[in-house]
């Protein structure tokens, strides 16, 4: 009986992934290289404002010295 249904459930999802409308190449890569640049910028911004942060409080903490 299990394996009746693990049989009819496989062949739904595989009924099921043939009527998924799959992206075409061209737009997956492209939507691949826009997540790799955002990427890329949000890291250099955090990077800044992370430096900016050590130096203002490295800064606060040699005045006392």
């Amino acid at each position: 009986m299990k394996i009746n249904k693990l049989i009819n459930f496989v062949t739904e999802v595989r009924s099921e992934g043939y009527r998924v409308s799959w992206p075409v190449m061209k737009d997956t890569l492209m939507s691949s290289l826009l997540v790799f640049i955002a990427v890329i910028i949000s890291s250099l911004f955090f990077l800044m404002i992370d430096g900016a942060i050590y130096k203002s409080i490295n800064y606060i903490l040699t005045l006392g010295g």
